[in-house]
């Protein structure tokens, strides 16, 4: 496992990615509570929720239709690994260019400490106090 000062370094630099997206990226989470994680971690703009009652294919084809792109945000427990994939294959299918690359970044520094979105302002919190010892 990495030390806490790594670790810490590799969130700060995902979260400033996220800042740092361009114009016409979408951030799909699952929930409000996935949300309302990253505007308390400063990052805003554009999140849609998956679980807002649209079906994903609604979803990708209103994303196709306003020329957006997708960066996938979904938990890393079981469920949230399947609606990845499912969200990979409707963006695929209708041609909206996605990426998955931060939250990979975000399963190998956190999974051991957290399966979700909501709880990384908890997790980034752990890490500037281990950080400040």
């Amino acid at each position: 496992m990495r030390n806490p000062v790594e670790m810490l370094e590799e969130l700060i630099s995902i979260l400033e990615d996220l800042r740092e997206r361009p114009d016409d990226a979408v951030i799909l989470v699952e929930g409000q509570k996935d949300k309302d994680a990253l505007i308390e971690l400063g990052v805003g703009g554009e999140v849609w929720q998956i679980k807002g009652g649209n079906s994903i294919f609604n979803i990708a084809e209103e994303l196709a239709h306003n020329g957006k792109s997708a960066i996938i945000l979904t938990d890393w427990d079981r469920k949230g690994g399947q609606l990845c994939r499912a969200l990979r294959i409707a963006l695929t299918a209708n041609g909206v260019p996605f990426d998955d690359s931060i939250r990979m970044r975000l399963v190998q520094i956190a999974k051991k400490e957290v399966k979700d979105i909501e709880g990384l302002p908890t997790f980034y919190l752990k890490l500037m106090a281990e950080t400040r010892r």
